[in-house]
Parts: structure tokens; sequence; C-alpha cells
């Protein structure tokens, strides 16, 4: 019973990996600042009313900012990148497609296109791309301007924090190439390495939110727990 509720949580895509208090509360707090001050950003540019959507791409982005900031979504060229192009194609579907609803469509897929060929895929770009169309006259008024303030500034704002916040306990480092800058200790000869995984990722054509240094760095502890057994 017990393996088979494992199994139903595993399906589900539960989390069993635990994550200590001080962990939890660094990711709250941080999110807590960087929204607060994206929020007093937005208002400035554009109101309230406004504010209120632009702010929702920014809460989506503080999540993977501040709970996942090992992941590759995460990393400083997608949280930036990942809301200046998108903003780039939503003002632009905007202004040149008339229907709302395919406008809206277009931005959010040429968002999606353009992110992976920059490769800086970050979800809440999708967002960024539809609320400059959807957003309303106030965010419509200000054209392109859209993408540098409130856009650009925000993601900065959000990204600064996180520099900040992500690196104040000494389990997370962000960006995440300052973990991996102590290097990980080598597998023994013959067992895998990154460009293996690479192959193996190439292979399976699929976006993993984890780079091939940290699948490495897993291995390698896995396989010392295995060997202690």
């Amino acid at each position: 019973m017990k393996q088979q509720g494992k199994y139903l949580l595993h399906w589900m895509g539960v989390d069993l990996i635990h994550v200590g208090h001080r962990e939890r509360l660094l990711a709250a707090a941080g999110a807590l600042l960087g929204i607060s001050l994206c929020w007093a950003i937005s208002i400035s540019v554009v109101g309230s009313t406004s504010a209120t959507l632009i702010i929702a791409s920014m809460g989506a982005g503080a999540v993977l900012l501040f709970a996942v900031p090992h992941g590759a979504l995460s990393q400083p060229w997608p949280a930036l990148g990942g809301h200046l192009l998108p903003a780039i194609v939503g003002v632009s579907c905007a202004r040149w497609i008339g229907p709302t609803w395919l406008a809206a469509a277009m931005a959010v897929s040429g968002a999606v296109l353009l992110m992976h060929y920059a490769r800086c895929l970050h979800p809440p770009g999708g967002a960024t791309a539809l609320i400059a169309v959807v957003g309303g006259p106030d965010i419509h008024a200000l054209g392109y301007a859209y993408v540098l303030e409130p856009v650009l500034l925000n993601a900065m704002t959000l990204l600064v924090c996180a520099l900040i916040f992500n690196n104040l306990n000494r389990s997370r480092r962000y960006p995440a190439a300052l973990a991996r800058s102590g290097g990980i200790l080598p597998l023994s000869a013959g067992d895998i390495r990154v460009e293996h995984l690479r192959a193996a990722l190439t292979e399976m054509d699929m976006v993993e939110d984890i780079s091939e240094e940290d699948l490495l760095r897993i291995i390698h502890r896995a396989t010392h727990h295995a060997r202690a057994e």
C-alpha cells in the first residue's frame, strides 16, 4: 500500500525531495521584496490598473528565480531575455495584427519560438507577450517603450534581488554557474561524463530544466550513496 501511494505521488508529479525551512523562507522573502519593487515600478509607469496585469508575469518569474534558482529556466539570460524578446514580439503583434484573438495567439507563439532560438526559455515570457496585446489602452500607448520600461526594468529588479537572496544560503548559489565553479568530484574512468549526458539529451530532443553539470553532480552523489549502502 505504501509503495502504491509513492507511485501515485510520483505519477502526479509530487516532489518527494526534502527542502529545508531556511531555503523556503529565503525564497518567500526574495519574492516579497522583488514583487514589491516591481509593483512600485509598474504603478509609476502605467498606473495601478495596468500594473495589475504587468505584475502577473513578474510574479511567475519570481517563483522561478527564488524558488528554483538552480533551474536552467531561471538563469540570468532567460530571466532577462525571456521578458525582453517576448515584449518586442507582443508589441509588434498588437500593432500589426488586427483581430485581438489572433494577435494574442501569435504573440505567445512567436515568443515561444524566439525564446527557443535565443536559448532563453522563460515561461513568464508568454505572459509578458500576451499582456502587450490585451493590456489595454495604457499599455498600448507605451508602444515599444513597454519593452524597456516597465518590462526590462522589472526583470532587472527581480534579477538583482535574486542575486542577493539566492546567495544568502550556502545550499544555493546564483547564477548556477557559481555553484559549478567549485567543480564536481570526478567520476571514475568509464563513468558518465558531461558530453554523454549532452548527447543523450540531444538524442531525446527535449528541454530539461536542469544543466548537464547539475545532472552529473546528482549522478555522482547518487553513486556515492549507493556505494555506501
